[in-house]
């Protein structure tokens, strides 16, 4: 059985769910002829007119299923594609409108207003495999940039060991650096003040805290030795197969706190100075994968479903507040990722899911009313971002 999620002792894989027809990432026609509904797609991806402007509140993610990543908008749904590479997993946006694109062959840079890609820079790091795609495939996972926009960390997995974190020169576009850390790299989080760089480690219970200098212009580079933490509230038993692994983590806007949910049922809230984990009550119960922080401090968090029939609930988005308070609001079929609106009130959980039970599209979620839509976008998305 594959290495992701073996069922732990009480806990077993949920049941395969039918896929939605495929969207291809392509350029559409015309203006939406009705609110929410997608428009037509041409059968082949190609880049979008450079002409024309990418408003704000366009949504990037990562086709996972196709080499691309797409321009969603948000109301109609796939706008147009730019080829990036293998099965991209990760995306991050800088302020200057790059895109910064993990794929199985080395990150891609995509101008997000010309809508082209720009450069594709190979990993410094051997052993990932061959270029391919699947859940456990070789290559980029998570990403995020300092806060300055001046480097750009990419976690590699390599598969069958431990994998690495590679820092980019966002100027140079060259790889400067190469840093060990856990197993399958899931995601990676930048410290507020671009000191640190924290690597989840999904296959090691683990989150790498890598030191890369006080921050600011002209850092970047890993200053000192990178510190393991390791991070696992319900134990270590099952080892690769267990279903009871960090996924994502988010940097809490307070106090910079590392937060990491597992299972709708705890989550770990990890001080990356001292190590220390303390764990805190959730009330989902449902497998949890990808997290996201506002502003003001709220926790989003998409649970996948329950992973054994009968014990724990279905999918659904966690809306935690600052003082524990949560709410839950119910999802159609499991997700992967989720963004939130510029203004705080619109979160965009992904369908891509890195598991089968997959759909090629978006759940917009009202974050007021806990209303929700779903709009056609992508294959098979993953990551994704909310341009400025």
């Amino acid at each position: 059985m594959p290495q992701h999620d073996r069922p732990h002792p009480r806990r077993r894989v949920r049941g395969t769910r039918t896929a939605l027809a495929a969207l291809a990432g392509a350029l559409l026609l015309g203006a939406c002829s009705t609110p929410g509904a997608p428009r037509a797609a041409a059968p082949a991806a190609s880049p979008l007119p450079t002409a024309s402007a990418t408003p704000g509140g366009t949504l990037l993610v990562a086709d996972f299923g196709a080499d691309t990543v797409s321009f969603v908008d948000p109301d109609c749904g796939t706008v147009g594609s730019v080829p990036v590479g293998r099965a991209p997993y990760g995306l991050v946006v800088g302020a200057d409108g790059r895109a910064w694109v993990a794929t199985a062959e080395g990150v891609a840079v995509v101008d997000t207003r010309t809508r082209t890609r720009s450069a594709l820079i190979p990993y410094r790091t051997t052993g990932t495999g061959p270029v391919t795609g699947g859940e456990y495939r070789g290559g980029g996972m998570g990403i995020a940039l300092s806060p300055d926009g001046a480097h750009a960390y990419v976690g590699v997995n390599v598969p069958g060991t431990t994998g690495v974190l590679e820092v980019i020169d966002t100027a140079r576009t060259e790889v400067t650096a190469v840093v060990p850390v856990g197993r399958r790299p899931f995601d990676v989080d930048v410290a507020r003040d671009g000191s640190e760089v924290y690597v989840t480690g999904h296959d090691s219970f683990d989150v790498t805290v890598v030191p890369v200098g006080p921050g600011g212009p002209g850092t970047g580079t890993p200053s000192a030795a990178p510190r393991r933490i390791e991070v696992a509230p319900y134990g270590t038993e099952g080892g690769l197969g267990s279903w009871l692994k960090p996924h994502y983590a988010v940097v809490r806007p307070a106090d910079g706190m590392l937060l990491l949910p597992f299972e709708g049922e705890r989550l770990a809230v990890v001080d990356p100075a001292t190590g220390r984990t303390t764990v805190e009550e959730m009330t989902a119960d449902t497998h949890q994968h990808g997290a996201a922080v506002t502003e003001d401090g709220r926790l989003l968090v998409v649970g996948t479903g329950a992973v054994e029939p009968g014990k724990g609930k279905g999918p659904s988005l966690t809306v935690r507040s600052p003082d524990g308070s949560e709410r839950v609001y119910p999802l159609d079929g499991p997700h992967e990722d989720v963004a939130v609106s510029r203004d705080g009130r619109t979160a965009y959980v992904t369908g891509g899911y890195t598991r089968d039970g997959y759909w090629n599209g978006i759940t917009v979620v009202d974050l007021d009313s806990g209303t929700s839509r779903r709009l056609a976008a992508g294959l098979r998305p993953l990551g994704i971002a909310v341009l400025g």
